[in-house]
């Protein structure tokens, strides 16, 4: 049975949010053994309580910031500019927190019936922040930007697929090489802010369409920014002004939201989560999606381009051991692949993969590797827990007779120095809405954002079959051989999908649990105000 504290906590939620409606609240609060009076007295207070409120400098202690931040959307990577660019940026679409798609520079969209011909209306009266007005063609051009390879863009493998883009007025019709039914939540990745021209005069000036204005960048330690008055959505960004200081240091971070230093936090430590609870004016905010925690081998470096040798890694490591002990039981386990059950046809027949320290040994011996220590390279910001789980790992990859030997890397610099740099290390994924989105931006053999090197000719023509298959239960078998694929002879060795956990003051207002990423999305600062 659920918990009744839990069961009621959901519902003033879904009056927060304007999900649940006060016949609706006090029918099922009535029917939990609530009186009528005091019922209505709580729909009340949390539908009062609610009412955004307009004022005030809101600020969020951030981590994942290095010096070498840049404001180009293309090439942000971590929490610190993840957040940043949600605050200055907009996109054609959002992805709701229920997995249903939010128009935002896009008023409408249809397809042709194999999904290969996409129109947009492009919404009028969209004012950049430099005073130009957005066009159909800003939106052509920004994603021509991104298919460059001297962009580095994290959404390369998204837009390749594109023939060509025209513009006919707020008409902007795309063409792509292979039908795609989840286009428009492809179009909704962070990394395809729609820029003045695209950017390509200046990729990095901050200029954009989003709620908030871009006062001053100091990377690696402070953005602020200010309301845009002439955003066109008048339900989002409440604040005067806004604020990220990067605080990559937990202890620290977590210092600052107690003593109100910060109103926001992300990445709460699972092992203090519990302690952070009983904090006075402090509400811990917690939502399973599909965020993950991992390890990663390039496939095309030695050693790891040696297929036992990473069947050996992937059978040496206890993910239930590492889920309770660095997750504390906030999340699950995973099965190297980065798609769970909160993915639209997810495979739950799949076997789960378990420690088995003889199989380990027995892929080792047959690697024929010389003994040398496998260097695993970690930080403390890879992720919450990233070198205890990096250390768990070594042991019972010891256990099974493998020289792996963690080497803890700084902070600062590790996004650009040893993330999609060094051949082994730890990283983390977000997810993605669909799995087309997610195999696309970090699988696909094309992608720039390939971070295990991974290239499969086979798991590339399943991907762009899947794209066009409009029957799902055919999609559903083509996804569970792309994961088959993955699991079996990939680079990933994913123990475990992480809860999203961000840390909230109780003088915020309008937070929404949002299973496709931290901090709502990244838009925390965007959506919540001061109450």
């Amino acid at each position: 049975m659920s918990d009744p504290k839990k069961q009621l906590d959901q519902m003033i939620a879904g009056v927060r949010t304007g999900r649940m409606t006060r016949r609706d609240f006090i029918g099922r609060t009535t029917a939990m053994g609530l009186s009528a009076g005091l019922a209505g007295a709580l729909f009340s207070k949390a539908a009062k309580a609610e009412e955004p409120k307009k004022g005030g400098i809101l600020r969020a202690g951030i981590s994942g910031g290095e010096s070498s931040n840049s404001l180009d959307p293309a090439l942000s990577a971590s929490p610190a500019p993840n957040n940043t660019v949600s605050l200055w940026g907009e996109l054609l679409f959002y992805v709701k927190p229920d997995g249903s798609l939010d128009p935002r520079i896009a008023e409408e969209f249809s397809s042709s019936p194999d999904s290969k011909v996409w129109t947009f209306k492009i919404r009028s009266g969209v004012e950049f922040h430099n005073g130009q007005t957005l066009t159909a063609e800003d939106v052509i051009a920004t994603y021509r930007r991104h298919t460059d390879e001297n962009s580095q863009s994290g959404a390369m493998g998204i837009v390749q697929g594109i023939e060509d883009m025209r513009a006919e007025g707020d008409k902007l019709t795309v063409t792509l090489g292979a039908g795609n039914v989840d286009l428009p939540y492809m179009l909704a990745d962070y990394h395809l802010t729609i820029q003045p021209g695209g950017g390509y005069d200046d990729p990095a000036a901050g200029i954009g369409a989003g709620p908030y204005k871009v006062k001053s960048f100091d990377p690696g330690v402070r953005v602020t920014f200010s309301r845009f008055e002439n955003y066109f959505d008048s339900s989002i960004g409440h604040a005067d002004e806004a604020e990220i200081l990067v605080i990559n240091d937990n202890t620290a971070r977590t210092a600052a939201l107690q003593s109100g230093q910060i109103h926001i936090m992300n990445r709460v430590d699972p092992k203090i989560a519990d302690l952070l609870r009983t904090t006075p004016n402090v509400e811990i905010k917690q939502v399973s999606g599909r965020g993950q925690f991992l390890f990663l081998m390039h496939c095309d470096k030695p050693p790891f381009d040696n297929n036992d040798l990473r069947m050996a890694l992937k059978m040496a490591i206890n993910r239930q051991e590492i889920v309770d002990k660095v997750l504390g039981g906030l999340g699950s386990r995973g099965n190297d692949f980065p798609i769970n059950a909160a993915y639209p046809l997810f495979d739950d027949t799949i076997p789960q993969r378990e420690y088995d320290a003889a199989a380990a040994a027995d892929y080792y011996e047959k690697s024929g590797h010389d003994g040398s220590p496998i260097v695993l390279r970690t930080a403390p910001g890879a992720f919450p827990g990233a070198v205890d789980a990096a250390n768990l790992f070594a042991a019972s990859a010891n256990a099974a007779g493998i020289p792996l030997q963690v080497q803890v890397e700084p902070d600062d610099g590790y996004w650009d120095n040893v993330w999609n740099v060094q051949p082994f290390c730890a990283s983390y994924w977000s997810g993605r809405p669909v799995q087309d989105q997610m195999y696309t931006t970090a699988y696909l053999s094309t992608a720039d954002w390939n971070d295990t090197k991974f290239h499969n000719a086979k798991f590339d023509e399943l991907l762009i079959a899947a794209r066009g298959e409009l029957d799902e239960a055919k999609r559903k078998g083509i996804y569970s051989e792309m994961a088959y694929i993955v699991r079996d002879e990939g680079g990933v060795i994913l123990p475990m999908f992480n809860d999203f956990v961000d840390g909230v003051r109780t003088e915020v207002g309008g937070w929404v649990e949002d299973p496709n990423a931290e901090m709502m999305n990244y838009r925390a600062l965007a959506r919540c105000w001061l109450t």
